[in-house]
């Protein structure tokens, strides 16, 4: 009992007062997406360096040209300036291998929802940075237990899932699998103080909080448009007249990426096995014709290169 209470008073010694090992100074990204773009630039912003990491030299470039678009069309709606676009830029390192990662503080994937592929840059990262560095899945579905236990570091890894638009949204779900300890939960904490985000702790369960909750909203609305009750816009209209929303449910999936609202879809049918979650035909057709939303220019709307909507 002597032992157990040392143990938890150095724990409590730790948690409140831990040193500069453990703080969070630079950050690597693995995935330069949407996701990743905008966790970069939320993080550049609050004045930490930040490596973006992609798996080729295209997508690298086409994430670039996309960030610095995404920033001028802030500065267009005089939300930012233009040397605070310099300013996030120039903390934000564009890379094509794991190279100079030892030092990072923190390694966040914000990969495509595939699991195995975010176990293999787990494992393949656990052998490559300081035994300090916390690991951070955005997964939104995935067992964050099995990804931590794919690593030599269970404890120091945790689930931070971030709404789209990331800068823009000021939440964070913090998700703690099975192994993840008292001390990681409080350095994140910190963390994401540090971003301007709000963390919400939720236990690991498939879609969390916000992923279970707008799905079957998202895929109730595509059924109302399937069975030709209404337009995609007057759905929308109504949603966000009726309910207050800053954006009606389809034009907020086309803002997601109507690929990764399907991989959430599929997930949550196929572990919680409930019919709400059962995909609509009509996301599954506009996924298979790559019709994929905003970032590909046409979902349930089409959009024109700075991302307004031009018709349905």
């Amino acid at each position: 009992m002597v032992e157990e209470n040392l143990k938890l008073e150095d724990l409590l010694s730790r948690t409140k007062n831990y040193d500069k090992t453990e703080r969070i100074d630079n950050v690597t990204i693995i995935g330069a997406g949407v996701m990743g773009q905008g966790i970069a630039q939320t993080i550049a912003a609050a004045g930490m360096d930040v490596r973006l990491i992609e798996k080729n030299s295209d997508y690298l470039e086409k994430a670039k040209a996309a960030l610095s678009e995404s920033l001028d069309r802030e500065i267009k709606r005089w939300s930012l300036t233009q040397s605070e676009k310099k300013s996030i830029l120039s903390r934000i390192s564009w890379n094509l291998d794991y190279e100079k990662v030892e030092e990072t503080d923190l390694l966040v994937e914000a990969v495509d929802e595939d699991f195995e592929l975010k176990k293999d840059i787990f494992k393949q990262l656990d052998d490559l940075v300081k035994k300090e560095t916390i690991f951070v899945s955005n997964t939104s579905t995935l067992s964050l237990t099995k990804l931590a236990e794919s690593t030599g570091r269970a404890d120091r890894v945790i689930g931070m899932h971030f709404l789209h638009p990331v800068p823009k949204v000021p939440l964070v779900e913090l998700v703690k699998c099975l192994h993840t300890s008292n001390l990681t939960v409080e350095i994140i904490k910190e963390f994401a103080a540090k971003i301007g985000k709000t963390p919400v702790e939720v236990y690991e369960y498939p879609g969390f909080v916000t992923t279970r909750a707008i799905v079957p909203l998202l895929n109730e609305a595509m059924y109302i448009l399937l069975e030709g009750v209404a337009t995609a816009r007057d759905i929308d209209t109504a949603m966000k007249l009726g309910y207050n929303f800053a954006y009606g449910p389809l034009e907020m999936a086309d803002m997601m990426g109507l690929d990764e609202v399907l991989a959430w879809m599929e997930t949550l049918w196929k572990t919680l096995g409930e019919p709400r979650y059962r995909a609509c035909p009509i996301l599954r057709k506009l996924v298979r014709e790559r019709k994929l939303g905003k970032k590909t220019g046409e979902g349930f709307y089409k959009y024109d290169n700075n991302g307004r909507i031009i018709s349905e």
